[in-house]
């Protein structure tokens, strides 16, 4: 899968991202093994040390583990991928309520576009 990164944001953190997505979807689920380092950087067209960059945040964060002379693994610590879900899910949230308020709409204006946006996408997923 080739990423088209946005240039205003760090590329190691649009493969972290990347990464993130797929484990909260369960595309890579707990204990399933990454790809190399340099079949992940071949993968989303980046630098093997940015890759590298992404996954050893990743593994500070506890979301990947490391195996010396085996690789990378999602964690199996499902509370882990819980709250990383929520923590991405609350920073989207937040980002969006702080550019809403910017528009002068109160909370049960934003409340109300909300309900309505999402009543009227005909479900469609961006």
């Amino acid at each position: 899968m080739i990423l088209n990164f946005d240039d205003k944001v760090p590329i190691y953190y649009q493969i972290k991202n990347y990464l993130y997505h797929k484990i909260i979807t369960g595309t890579l689920a707990p204990g399933a093994k990454l790809p190399s380092v340099r079949q992940l950087a071949i993968d989303v067209t980046a630098n093997v040390n940015t890759v590298q960059r992404a996954l050893a945040e990743m593994i500070t964060e506890k979301i990947i583990i490391s195996q010396r002379g085996k690789g990378n693994f999602v964690t199996e610590d499902i509370d882990s991928i819980k709250h990383l879900k929520k923590a991405l899910v609350t920073k989207q949230l937040s980002l969006s309520y702080k550019q809403l308020h910017a528009l002068n709409l109160t909370d049960d204006e934003i409340l109300a576009e909300l309900k309505d946006y999402m009543k009227n996408r005909s479900g469609e997923h961006e």
